[in-house]
């Protein structure tokens, strides 16, 4: 990747993007020589969307307008070497090793879960979480539209071991139907699973739980999800940006491990694990 490229990436990192302002950033970064010279109306042109999100896109890196994203461009780029090439600068390949947009992107998520391991070097969150887990029945996992896919692999799996577990990844009406059904039925606990961008629905369900007297664990995005409250049991695991739709290698194995605590605290999980296998094995279930 260019050096201006590189820069690039470092000017989108960190802030939340839409996958239309995404799209925009990924034109640029292909773009990056020209991106300083290109009007307003030519980027959104090659992006393939409105000229009013371009504006929005670079109101949303913290610039004023186009204009002064724009502006913020030229002036960054690297002066001229005596030679009268353009100076490198920094982020050439010696300093990205050489990676593309794509190993970049995979390297972010290496770095999340690199960030997940440090934070369970504290492994009480957690554990105190599997106790709530495993002591609530019945036990709701609560995921809505890109978290949905996360709440749905921990049910699957927490199924197996847990005697009644209940998946609440759909939003309208019949959710606050399924939340109610499950505090009536002695629930305790609420699992959430929390990714960007937030559903209102999701914020709601969980005042709801909480009026109702439900403890809520979270795996969120991190501190400042908007569905996070005092008292919550939080546990964040990043999620990655660099891509057009965000990534979740993290919380994906978060729920693993709280997969992994909830069984040490359900002193029956071993046992159900070899009864499913056993009646797996007579059904021919699996193909290997």
């Amino acid at each position: 990747m260019s050096g201006a490229g590189a820069r690039l990436l470092k000017l989108f990192e960190g802030h939340r993007l839409t996958p239309t302002q995404r799209r925009i950033a990924h034109c640029m970064v292909r773009r990056a020589d020209d991106a300083p010279f290109l009007s307003s109306v030519e980027l959104a042109e090659l992006a393939g969307v409105s000229q009013p999100s371009v504006t929005r896109f670079a109101v949303a890196l913290g610039f004023d307008g186009y204009p002064a994203l724009r502006r913020h461009l030229r002036e960054a780029r690297p002066l001229p070497s005596a030679d009268g090439t353009p100076d490198a600068g920094p982020g050439t390949a010696d300093g990205d090793g050489g990676r593309n947009a794509y190993q970049q992107a995979v390297q972010a998520e290496i770095d999340n879960l690199r960030r997940l391991a440090a934070q369970l070097a504290d492994p009480a969150p957690v554990a105190e979480a599997g106790r709530l887990l495993a002591a609530s029945r019945p036990l709701p996992v609560l995921g809505l539209r890109a978290a949905a896919a996360q709440a749905r692999g921990f049910a699957y799996f927490a199924a197996k071991v847990h005697p009644d577990v209940r998946l609440l990844d759909e939003g309208g009406s019949m959710l606050d139907d399924r939340l109610d059904a499950a505090v009536r039925a002695g629930a305790s606990t609420l699992l959430c699973f929390a990714l960007p961008r937030h559903p209102r629905e999701a914020v709601a369900a969980l005042e709801r739980a909480r009026a109702a007297g439900l403890r809520i664990v979270t795996v969120a995005d991190s501190a400042f999800a908007p569905v996070v409250r005092p008292g919550d049991l939080l546990l964040p695991a990043a999620v990655g940006t660099a891509l057009s739709f965000d990534t979740a290698c993290a919380p994906m194995m978060l729920g693993r491990v709280l997969l992994e605590a909830m069984c040490d605290e359900l002193p029956d999980a071993q046992a159900r694990l070899e009864e499913f296998d056993t009646r797996a094995a007579e059904r021919g279930l699996f193909a290997e």
